[in-house]
């Protein structure tokens, strides 16, 4: 008892920086962005862009363009390399190897002391400081945290480490959370993730965990090895104590049920907390446990510029800041940041739903959308639908995507679902059905295109065998914790590669 007291007094202690960001964001931004600047001033991208010069947001939006990982490219390789001083201060001692560009398979990205004290350590340290606020008598620290890790690279002494961003921080964790956490460090960063899904669930099954941490969609995997190297119903049966999901990486609602199910009942009762944590840094967490939408962190290493949707085709998109955004708008994230990412183009799309505080949705990639006929979906969109179908249809969903069929001469254009289901559904077609009703009604893009099926046809359904996508990530060498389905695409390059790969034929078209 006496570790978790000193353990709540010791995380809520940052209740009073947390607040003082969330009253004063902008200027928390503009401080920032002088720090940025004069860190940045005297290295190498510096001194070529004339950092020292830019005293004005508007001045510096003049001398840096926006780049996306392509055109950052020959900095971060010679940074990769040994030198020092190319994007940051020093030698940037970690790069976190995240999906591939148009040109790589993978991308590598600087990570830095700075960007893990200014960011992602603070990230957790600040979720926690808020469930516990929420949640006084909660006892995390009597017990153990099961955290996810990915897989590093082989070190060498004259090489920065590369690895998942998972593998980074695990690595290189504050001694407060290595005290608990569970499983040990050779599992956590085992890179044979079947071996390791069985070595995670025979370490930390008889250990009393509290939290889990990790993408929903591997934490699932461990949490039903659990249950059946124990041979318990509910995973409140194995770990009575359990209070806490800290989740991201992937969008929850689609997950939630399943969670729900296999945890059961706990003690003290389970709460779900999510984070917007990437391999470019921490942006955002969830302040409040019955909330769907994230605060914006301002004072993270990382400052924000927004691209609204009508600059999302141009090369130099004409940005925003804090104080020019409204409520219900959709933006893609250009960001610079304590990593040396200077007007770094994330391609993420966030919606804003309230401002002071600055709150937001995680709603999909500028990449990562179907629109082969003019319906514009994003991936948060469709990730709704499949969780509507699944309440009204009583069916579970492991894994799925979704990618156009595209108009022949003699049928119109459609799409086609494959999707991976844990219960199916009694009535495949009824299950559609929701899932076409509910995107009607988030895109008006897409029902128009439905309208008499004049562009769009039906969407038609290809149920797939169990293991199927976890069978395509393998063969593309991406099976793991930081790799996940893509949700959907205007083309139909991995839809066919799952189909061949399966033995089965498109559904349509």
């Amino acid at each position: 008892m006496p570790f978790n007291l000193t353990f709540n007094w010791y995380i809520r202690r940052r209740m009073a920086q947390i607040d003082l960001a969330r009253r004063e964001p902008v200027e928390s931004q503009r401080a920032l962005l002088a720090h940025l600047i004069a860190k940045g001033a005297d290295t190498a991208f510096g001194r070529e862009h004339g950092l020292g010069e830019a005293s004005t947001l508007k001045e510096f939006k003049r001398r840096v363009p926006v780049r996306p990982y392509d055109e950052l490219k020959p900095w971060i390789e010679r940074a990769i390399a040994g030198e020092e001083d190319v994007l940051w201060p020093g030698r940037t001692p970690w790069f976190a190897k995240s999906s591939g560009t148009t040109s790589d398979r993978s991308k590598y990205l600087p990570v830095t002391e700075d960007a893990l004290r200014e960011g992602h350590f603070k990230g957790g340290k600040d979720l926690l400081a808020l469930f516990c606020e929420q949640r006084p008598g909660a006892r995390l620290y009597e017990g153990h945290h099961l955290v996810l890790g990915g897989a590093r690279a082989p070190e060498s002494a004259d090489q920065p480490f590369i690895g998942d961003l998972s593998a980074i921080l695990m690595n290189e964790l504050p001694f407060w959370v290595e005290a608990r956490r569970t499983p040990n460090r050779a599992i956590a960063l085992m890179s044979d993730w079947e071996q390791k899904v069985d070595a995670i669930a025979t370490g930390v099954m008889k250990e009393d965990v509290r939290i889990l941490a990790g993408v929903p969609s591997w934490m699932l995997v461990i949490a039903k090895r659990v249950l059946e190297l124990t041979g318990k119903e509910s995973l409140g049966e194995v770990w009575p104590n359990l209070q806490l999901f800290m989740h991201g990486g992937v969008h929850f609602a689609p997950y939630r049920s399943q969670f729900e199910a296999l945890i059961g009942n706990v003690r003290h009762g389970m709460a779900y907390m999510e984070t917007y944590n990437a391999s470019e840094g921490f942006f955002a967490l969830q302040d409040r446990i019955d909330a769907e939408d994230l605060l914006l962190l301002a004072d993270y290493g990382i400052h924000f510029e927004f691209a609204p949707s009508s600059q999302w085709e141009k090369e130099q998109p004409d940005t925003l800041e804090l104080r020019e955004l409204q409520v219900g708008e959709e933006y893609e994230l250009i960001i610079t940041t304590v990593a040396g990412l200077w007007r770094y183009r994330l391609g993420d799309v966030v919606r804003m739903t309230e401002l002071h505080p600055f709150r937001l949705q995680v709603v999909g990639r500028t990449q990562a959308s179907l629109n082969a006929f003019g319906e514009e979906l994003m991936s948060r969109q469709i990730e709704e639908a499949v969780t509507t179908a699944c309440a009204a249809t009583s069916a579970t969903v492991r894994e799925f995507t979704v990618a156009p069929v595209f108009m022949s001469s003699t049928a119109t254009g459609a799409h086609e679902w494959l999707i991976e289901f844990t219960v199916a559904p009694s009535d495949p077609a009824r299950f559609m059905a929701f899932v076409d009703d509910a995107l009607q009604r988030l895109n008006s893009d897409y029902a128009a295109k439905r309208t008499g099926d004049l562009a769009i046809g039906p969407p038609a359904l290809n149920a797939m065998p169990a293991g199927t996508f976890e069978a395509w990530l393998r063969s593309k060498g991406r099976l793991g914790g930081q790799f996940k389905v893509p949700r959907c695409a205007s083309h139909r390059r991995w839809v066919d590669e799952v189909l061949a790969q399966s033995g089965l034929a498109a559904h349509c078209g």
